[in-house]
């Protein structure tokens, strides 16, 4: 096991590439993108402290299906893949980590395309916010206008208008590519629970969508 820096807009894998080393983000977040051929992107699922890129490697290939960039910057570790596959063939209980955060992956994956599917862009910008922050543990994000609508696989122009809406709402603050959220009424309690994805649960989390009407202006409790 080696710690790395992840530089933001770092490519780990891209799709078809062998996984050469597993990696455990701890300060960074790495995003999963599925690549169209056309070379548009969408992202499937988002990897923080509470889980590990390269799940492929265990689940019957040798290569990747996914884009894995990181999405926010900071340290991590990785270790070779040879020798976790080792452990893993093994059984016991590195064999039932891995299989329950695949699990509780997968799962995040059908969340994401349910909201992509029935949720508006502002409430899906909620979504995406609360993921990200809960995987950093703070209520800063240095994220560009563009960098989420690649995320999202959207025009920009479309996450400037949602995100001045959460704003005007007293939800966010956008400065020149620094987002710092508050959490106040107009979060649901639903999207809330997103937040809780890192301890493994498989609860719905996408079944609303956050109310920008409820009260506008007023600020919860900022993130510590």
């Amino acid at each position: 096991m080696e710690r790395v820096e992840m530089e933001l807009g770092q490519v780990l894998y891209e799709p078809g590439s062998n996984v050469t080393h597993v990696y455990f983000p701890t300060t960074s977040i790495v995003s999963l993108l599925y690549v169209m051929e056309n070379g548009s992107s969408a992202e499937i699922a988002v990897v923080g402290n509470e889980g590990i890129v390269g799940i492929s490697l265990f689940m019957g290939g040798e290569s990747t299906t996914s884009r894995a960039v990181v999405q926010s910057a900071g340290v991590g570790f990785r270790i070779n893949a040879r020798l976790l596959m080792m452990e893993f063939t093994r059984g016991g209980p590195v064999l039932h980590l891995l299989l329950r955060y695949t699990q509780a992956l997968i799962t995040q994956m059908g969340q994401t395309a349910v909201c992509n599917r029935h949720h508006s862009l502002d409430q899906q910008l909620c979504r995406w916010l609360l993921l990200s922050l809960d995987r950093l543990q703070s209520s800063d994000l240095v994220m560009t206008q563009e960098l989420i609508a690649n995320m999202l696989g959207v025009r920009r122009e479309g996450v400037t208008e949602a995100a001045g809406k959460l704003q005007e709402a007293g939800l966010i603050k956008y400065q020149r590519g620094h987002i710092t959220c508050w959490i106040g009424p107009g979060w649901s309690g639903a999207y809330a629970s997103a937040t809780r994805w890192s301890s493994m649960s498989t609860t719905g989390c996408c079944r609303s969508g956050c109310d920008l009407s409820a009260a506008p202006g007023k600020r919860g409790a900022e993130f510590p």
